[in-house]
């Protein structure tokens, strides 16, 4: 039953995965086809689609052909446990598809129990489904009497409070607050003990300045920090009267216009993202950046690492609800000193990874190895059981070296993630290897008992993060720490 349903999930279609195919006959042919297993990796790339972009007459008519599902009153939404991350783009081709063929055959003799079609499905209690009339009636009515705004998931909320609900400020935290108050107020800060207090976590009161020192972008003398962001800020705007026109021009189109396909798909679960304001921002960062680096240009996944420093900047000035803020309710020097901000740090942050995005992306390959490598003396059985299954790790791992980990985490759980990178050494080029073979062993036991390739492949494209805040990240990062100091030679070889 659970390989029936991977089967109708991955049914092959132009327009997006899981789509059945208007007027198409149900043959008998048709239905052998259906019910037999890809023989290689090859042949199941090819029944597969990504794509992004879903025409909406499309939709309108499958949804008109459906019959709509008796409603269920409840009292709150309900959340499933295991939400697809946000899917990349198909209009790249992905380093998988020279790979060679690989099975997607069971790795062992025995076969998945049918009892796992249930995995993942939301089974809703008596007690949410039996409400009575009145209660629902009074709860519409107040629903209509407030103000309309949008619904945003748990994977999508930027509050870095744990899932589990911490309290606002407790004596410890305000503790660490003061004292990062103190270095902060400090004539000359000190960013070796400033980078020690942030490896932990950084206030979101301090966050902004701290970000912007830990990067390079501010000196540790505050008597010159005005004048140097002025002057850096003045500097970025006269790029963008000096360069932005030549957008249209024929040497800069193609760069201009994946920018400009691609930035809608930035967090598209986040109303913020989605505001034509913030879009534009983001499409004369992305742009001025790749001109001003020809070795590199745009690549696809550098539009994802704007979204941390944008959405820390835009926290000075709001005190929550980050995701539904209007930016236009923002002053223009206020907006224009965010956006040339998170324009250099993105910079600074992309000098020591632009080996991952020249040609043919030779940092992350080697990132990858050394991932590998790292991994077979960590957990030999995961790795055994990756080449049972013929999975290879550029197949899931490229993602996470592309795009650090951000299409795996919801957007709280990478800003508190970048609390660290920025006060390791290396954080994002080195550190975060270690970052990534903790998060694979981390599902440990879901890797092992997924026996053939697809399946394995799915489970490590979706790993269901949607629920994790600083505790789980935490974690996360004091297992990267360890392997760091246990396996330090482990991916020397593939070092440059």
């Amino acid at each position: 039953m659970a390989t029936d349903s991977r089967i109708h999930f991955w049914k092959r279609n132009t327009k997006v995965p899981g789509r059945f195919l208007k007027d198409t006959p149900k043959s008998n042919s048709t239905q052998n086809v259906k019910s037999k297993k890809a023989s290689s990796f090859l042949e199941f790339a090819r029944s597969t689609n990504d794509a992004w972009d879903i025409d909406d007459e499309e939709d309108e008519d499958l949804l008109m052909g459906a019959a709509p599902p008796a409603p269920v009153p409840h009292s709150r939404p309900t959340v499933p446990t295991f939400l697809p991350t946000q899917p990349d783009s198909d209009s790249e081709s992905h380093p998988s598809d020279t790979l060679g063929p690989l099975r997607s055959e069971p790795c062992h003799d025995q076969q998945m129990s049918d009892d796992r079609s249930t995995n993942g499905r939301v089974v809703r209690s008596n007690s949410e489904a039996q409400l009575n009339t009145s209660s629902v009636r009074s709860s519409l009515q107040k629903q209509q009497s407030l103000p309309v705004r949008p619904i945003v998931p748990l994977v999508a909320r930027i509050s870095d409070q744990n899932s589990s609900g911490a309290p606002p400020m407790t004596i410890r935290e305000k503790t660490r607050l003061d004292k990062f108050r103190q270095l902060l107020a400090s004539p000359n800060t000190d960013l070796e003990e400033l980078r020690t207090h942030s490896w932990s976590g950084i206030p979101r009161e301090v966050r902004p300045i701290t970000w912007r020192l830990l990067s390079g972008y501010l000196p540790a003398n505050m008597e010159r920090r005005e004048q140097v962001l002025q002057r850096k800020r003045d500097e970025y705007f006269g790029f963008i009267e000096q360069y932005y026109h030549s957008r249209t021009d024929e040497h800069h189109r193609d760069t201009y216009r994946q920018i400009h396909i691609d930035i809608p798909r930035t967090n598209p679960l986040i109303p913020l993202f989605q505001q034509a304001l913030v879009q534009e921002v983001f499409e004369r960062i992305l742009f001025i950046w790749a001109i001003r680096h020809p070795a590199s240009g745009y690549v696809q996944g550098i539009n994802d690492l704007v979204t941390p420093f944008f959405v820390v900047f835009l926290s000075e000035f709001v005190e929550e609800d980050v995701e539904n803020f209007e930016m236009s309710g923002l002053s223009l020097d206020t907006q224009r000193n965010i956006e040339a901000d998170s324009f250099w740090c993105m910079s600074k942050l992309l000098d020591g990874i632009q080996d991952n995005y020249t040609f043919a992306q030779p940092g992350i390959q080697i990132k990858v190895k050394a991932l590998e490598e790292l991994v077979s003396r960590i957990d030999e059985d995961i790795h055994n059981h990756f080449q049972k299954c013929e999975v290879e790790y550029l197949q899931f791992a490229f993602r996470w070296m592309n795009n650090l980990l951000m299409r795996e985490l919801p957007l709280r759980c990478t800003i508190r993630l970048w609390d660290t990178y920025q006060a390791e050494s290396e954080g994002f080029s080195h550190f975060h290897q270690y970052v990534c073979a903790a998060f694979l062993i981390k599902w440990r036991k879901e890797i092992l008992s997924m026996l053939d390739f697809q399946g394995l492949l799915m489970l490590l494209q979706n790993l269901p993060t949607i629920h994790w805040g600083n505790e789980e990240v935490g974690l996360l990062l004091a297992e990267a720490y360890r392997l760091k100091y246990m396996f330090a030679d482990a991916p020397n070889h593939y070092r440059r």
